[in-house]
């Protein structure tokens, strides 16, 4: 546990900040910790042309790894995976974007999200 808040509420606290970053970007929510087996993306969303898929990464500041290194191969995979399980229940005409959003928080609140857009794609997987 982390300041008294298990690894779930923690995440659970950047997914939402990261949402509302989102939102205040123009972009539109469309789910929220979609999950196969294997899988997980944590927020869907549509901005624009792209259809985004977020893997939301919530750190403290002393964290040794960023949010970004723990988004490795492995876990790319599981991301693009899922993600074309979501477009196959849910085709659209969108361009897919898969980002990366490190939040670090300080107690109870978000200090800072670093937003990194086109983190990884699905070349070569």
């Amino acid at each position: 546990m982390q300041n008294g808040r298990s690894k779930r509420q923690t995440g659970n606290l950047g997914e939402e900040a990261v949402c509302n970053y989102l939102m205040q970007h123009g972009a539109e929510i469309l789910c929220r910790n979609f999950t196969i087996r294997g899988g997980e993306i944590d927020i869907i969303a549509r901005a624009g042309e792209w259809l985004l898929f977020v893997e939301v990464k919530t750190r403290r500041p002393d964290a040794l790894i960023s949010g970004a290194a723990a988004v490795d191969a492995k876990k790319q995979r599981f991301i693009i995976r899922a993600a074309e399980q979501y477009l196959l229940k849910n085709p659209c005409d969108l361009q897919p974007r898969f980002d990366v959003a490190e939040v670090e928080y300080s107690g109870s609140f978000v200090r800072r999200i670093e937003y990194l857009e086109g983190a990884f794609d699905a070349s070569g997987m």
